[in-house]
């Protein structure tokens, strides 16, 4: 009976390792998959313990620890805070907190210095009233959509600051020391994570924001381009065929603007690099990325008439079949195109040809629409349907439109390069048209 217990007892101890095992290998993956997935996340976790490494030698070199006491610890504190995965990021949070620091530190020692005159009786009194016009007033701006896009965190900083400096109840001589203290640590910890972001490994969000901006143009590309095939061909049992996953792309598109006007923000931060200047023209990129957006929308509608269950007999699809695949084609080259260059950051005016085509096509399905319903007027119903279709269409001409001249003001805006076709003769005398990027 004993031996059977312990069989049991033993059974349940391998089963729980098992388990427990089990557990930390699917963790051990998951840690894996998250490192391949992007790298950089590895190199940022690296960077990180460097910076706080750095900052710590505060504490382990006597003269530099005899300097600054205890208050080093703001250092430390300030790199845990400040360093962020790009490079926007951490100097726009870097720079928050020293300059709401330095600010709200002589506020303080003001305010704590004015009421130190008042006496012991008026001091408590005149403390608690700066506190409290302070907070009100620092507060209320951190609702002022400017003021939250860009400094949300320092005026977080500054409430703190301003009011442990105030209400220290130290002496003035000492009040003063401890700010000059908490100002220089939290000056060497901004400095210490902004420059092992911006030295060792940079993620520009700025980049991030380009390429996100010209892989949204791609995805409604890849709709497009997809769209005739799908909506005008059924397979030989006469049913829909099933939806290519390079349809559904454009979806992630319609929920882009929290993140561009993020990144966007945090871009405006980052110093010139690369082919990106300083004072590069973001706000024209989210002006790009709305318009996207809206072509987007145009293409959910379009979309509905892909998944509805009531189609319209293919017979009458097949009317306006030549002009939509067309249309939907040349707009599709069109964003493509502009994804192409946009990611080259070259000027070019290519999909000019794409748009006219698409324009023309237009017509001519305008008028495929009125001759049918004067010859089918058995069919109005589902001519007016596939009008339906049409107009969407003619929608995301105009999209394609506005998308373009805006792509072309950002290219003049940010002055991407110039590209121009020159002729060169070849070997068997023929001409030949060579790209070259100035």
């Amino acid at each position: 009976m004993a031996s059977s217990n312990n069989e049991q007892d033993h059974v349940k101890a391998a089963g729980l390792f098992d388990r427990l095992w089990g557990k930390i290998v699917k963790f051990g993956l998951m840690l894996k998959k998250l490192g391949q997935d992007d790298p950089r996340r590895v190199v940022h976790s690296l960077k990180v313990a460097l910076a706080l490494t750095l900052v710590s030698m505060l504490f382990y070199f006597e003269p530099l620890y005899e300097g600054f006491g205890l208050s080093a610890m703001w250092a430390i504190l300030t790199v845990v805070v400040v360093f962020e995965f790009s490079v926007g990021a951490t100097i726009g949070r870097g720079l928050n907190r020293m300059l709401s620091t330095v600010v709200a530190a002589a506020l303080g020692i003001g305010a704590h210095r004015l009421a130190t005159l008042s006496g012991n009786e008026g001091e408590p009194i005149l403390i608690a009233l700066f506190v409290f016009v302070e907070a009100a007033i620092v507060t209320f701006f951190r609702f002022i959509p400017q003021m939250k896009a860009r400094y949300d965190y320092g005026l977080l900083i500054f409430n703190l600051t301003f009011c442990l400096v105030s209400v220290s109840g130290y002496r003035d001589e000492e009040v003063i020391r401890l700010g000059f203290e908490r100002v220089i640590t939290i000056i060497i910890g901004s400095i210490t994570a902004v420059a092992v972001c911006l030295f060792i490994r940079p993620v520009w969000i700025g980049v991030e924001l380009h390429n996100q901006i010209a892989n949204n143009m791609d995805k409604l590309a890849n709709f497009l381009q997809g769209f005739g095939d799908e909506y005008f061909k059924v397979s030989e049992d006469g049913h829909s065929r099933d939806k290519p996953s390079c349809l559904e792309g454009y979806k992630s598109v319609l929920t882009s603007k929290g993140s561009e006007d993020t990144m966007a923000n945090l871009a405006r931060w980052e110093p010139g690099h690369g082919r990106f200047r300083f004072r590069h023209p973001w706000k024209q990129y989210l002006k790009v990325g709305a318009l996207t957006r809206q072509c987007a929308f145009q293409i959910e509608a379009l979309n509905n008439y892909l998944t509805s269950e009531t189609q319209t007999p293919q017979e009458v699809k097949s009317i306006i079949q030549g002009p939509s695949v067309v249309i939907s084609s040349e707009c599709g080259k069109a964003l493509k195109e502009l994804a192409t260059f946009m990611r080259k950051m070259t000027k070019s005016s290519s999909n000019e040809a794409h748009i006219a085509k698409s324009k023309d096509a237009a017509e001519e399905l305008k008028a495929v629409i009125r001759s049918s319903l004067c010859k089918h007027p058995g069919d109005s119903l589902h001519i007016i349907q596939e009008g339906a279709v049409a107009s969407l269409l003619f929608e995301i001409i105009t999209c394609t439109e506005k998308i373009a001249e805006a792509a072309h003001k950002l290219a003049s805006q940010a002055h991407f390069k110039d590209v121009k076709p020159r002729v060169t003769p070849g070997q068997d005398g023929s001409s030949h048209h060579v790209i070259t990027i100035e």
